[in-house]
């Protein structure tokens, strides 16, 4: 069983985790050469943990065969820099255990999954998903508690209970319920990250262990700064760095234009590997392309 005291030791997923996105080529394929450079640039501005096949990374897009090449070039590149999660999210538990074993060989260091999409299970059997795609492997397990895109929110009840599982070490929470959260935190030692990047900071202290940001994508070395400043006993300065960066949060996570699009607009004009989104998303066009920059510009000054 995992106790609050366990909480102390290194977080499982990292501390300052970036939900990357998966680099294309002109012509669609998955650029792997891109995928390394970005992934070994994210590390040295900061970044410790490497969520790959994620939301940003538009995994419900990509093969299985893309997915473990792209885990491949990534592990490749970076090696224990970083801890590189591999996210195995899928509506088929058979499916989602294949993906998990698939990751484990590839090199993974640890899984991000979530309840199955779409067919909204009742909590035991989205419990039952969870345990039966964790007991797969020997890899620590992130949950992923994202009711928005999954329909199905994890009560408080069923975490506590993952909780006694000895591969659950974490939870990426974008449920937006912060008494759950809280919760959650007080009865057991799983590593919380934001998931939600407007909520790195007071997530953090309440006692999150860092985050999984897809502003990090653009803004690495701005999102470390703010929890290293809280972690340096400075919590004015790591509020200031929080509140700077609040415009260009809300500017990349327009609901009009998902963290994909506007981290792939970003990273295109700023010379870094990207490439165009799959659809159904479409290219952020050239007035949003601005208003990112502008939003950059103003976070880094």
């Amino acid at each position: 069983m995992t106790t609050p005291s366990s909480a102390a030791s290194p977080p499982p997923f990292g501390r300052t985790a970036v939900a990357m996105i998966t680099p294309f080529r002109a012509d669609g394929a998955p650029d792997l050469d891109g995928a390394q450079r970005l992934a070994v640039h994210l590390v040295e501005e900061g970044c410790d943990g490497i969520i790959l096949s994620g939301t940003t990374g538009e995994s419900s897009t990509t093969t299985d065969t893309e997915k473990e090449a792209l885990l491949r070039a990534v592990v490749e590149a970076v090696g224990d820099r970083a801890r590189i999660t591999a996210g195995v999210g899928t509506g088929d538990t058979r499916h989602g255990v294949g993906l998990a074993r698939t990751a484990e060989r590839a090199g993974a260091h640890g899984l991000l999954v979530l309840p199955p999409p779409y067919s909204r299970p009742g909590q035991e059997a989205a419990a039952h998903h969870l345990r039966t795609v964790a007991d797969a492997t020997g890899l620590p397990v992130m949950l992923y508690d994202i009711p928005g895109r999954t329909g199905t929110a994890l009560a408080a009840g069923t975490l506590l209970r993952l909780a006694e599982h000895p591969r659950v070490r974490g939870v990426k929470d974008c449920a937006y319920d912060l008494m759950k959260t809280a919760k959650v935190l007080a009865a057991t030692g799983l590593a919380y990250y934001a998931g939600c990047d407007e909520q790195i900071l007071p997530l953090r202290a309440a006692g999150a262990a860092g985050c999984v940001s897809t502003v990090a994508n653009a803004a690495p070395w701005e999102i470390r700064a703010v929890l290293d400043a809280y972690d340096a006993g400075d919590p004015a300065a790591a509020t200031r760095r929080h509140l700077a960066l609040v415009p260009l949060i809300e500017a990349m996570m327009d609901t009009e234009h998902p963290g994909a699009v506007t981290a792939k607009a970003l990273l295109n004009a700023l010379g870094l590997p990207a490439g165009p989104v799959r659809a159904p998303l479409l290219a952020a066009g050239p007035e949003v392309t601005t208003g990112l920059l502008a939003a950059l510009k103003a976070a880094r000054q």
